[in-house]
């Protein structure tokens, strides 16, 4: 389980194409509305938006968050654009892939501790399987969380070597950082080492970062708190898409990201 199947990789101008068509980027789902409403949580100190950051007093200002998704995320700099459509620039997500490349190529030569987790399954879990497993394969450990733990009133579990939360008989949508923090803190109970590297989206991922692992995300345009924790350097990538298309849509992107790496088959 993990590979995905033969997917020609893309070159730089073919996969924004890509990502424009699917509205991964461009002209996307999520609101102008939705946004602001985000930021505005953020700022007013709700920590759900936190996405396991602590971001203390820094994010007050509703205005300074857009600034920070306007440059690296690419929204609607206009802070009077209050309704209707909002952007994702592909050019920054194809420059926030060839980062995280840099960062599983390192990953790759140290034969590094990886571990992948993902509150995105509907969309992203392929991205992460496929990760998990060309990391594998060129001799890097990922992780094997603790058994038996719970978190979000569901079961952490593992799947081809990505975590995420079953709840009934359903995998969880979830932006808590809880089920991170109940691997992280088993594995330390255990005196197990942690992980090097933290290959994750939006909670999973911010909890990472805070407790000081090297930690890369995905995250929408909905979602700033990873974007100011890349800002901060709490992050090492942050790559802004839409999270929730169609799987395959991801594919091309994820075969782009893997050729950058040196991890493609």
């Amino acid at each position: 389980m993990g590979r995905m199947p033969t997917v020609r990789t893309p070159s730089r101008q073919a996969l924004i194409d890509h990502l424009i068509r699917t509205r991964i980027a461009g002209n996307v789902a999520t609101s102008r509305e939705n946004n602001l409403e985000h930021y505005r949580e953020l700022a007013s100190g709700n920590r759900y938006y936190w996405l396991g950051l602590d971001l203390g007093d820094r994010w007050t200002d509703e205005d300074a968050v857009l600034k920070v998704m306007t440059e690296r995320c690419g929204v609607v700099a206009d802070p009077a654009h209050r309704s209707g459509q909002d952007t994702i620039d592909p050019e920054l997500t194809v420059d926030a892939l060839d980062r995280m490349a840099v960062v599983l190529r390192k990953a790759a030569a140290g034969k590094q501790r990886v571990l992948l987790a993902t509150g995105h399954p509907g969309g992203l879990l392929g991205v992460h399987l496929a990760t998990a497993a060309a990391l594998r394969a060129v001799g890097c450990e990922i992780v094997e969380i603790p058994g038996d733990l719970r978190a979000d009133d569901g079961r952490v579990l593992q799947m081809g070597g990505v975590a995420m939360v079953l709840r009934t008989a359903a995998l969880v949508h979830t932006h808590s950082p809880d089920p991170m923090s109940a691997i992280l803190d088993a594995m330390e109970r255990e005196g197990r080492p942690l992980p090097q590297l933290v290959v994750a989206d939006h909670g999973w991922a911010g909890c990472a970062g805070q407790r000081g692992i090297d930690a890369t995300g995905y995250a929408d345009c909905n979602d700033p708190a990873l974007f100011l924790g890349e800002a901060e350097g709490s992050l090492l990538v942050t790559v802004p898409l839409d999270d929730h298309v169609a799987p395959q849509h991801y594919e091309p992107m994820t075969a782009y990201l893997l050729s950058a790496a040196g991890l493609a088959e």
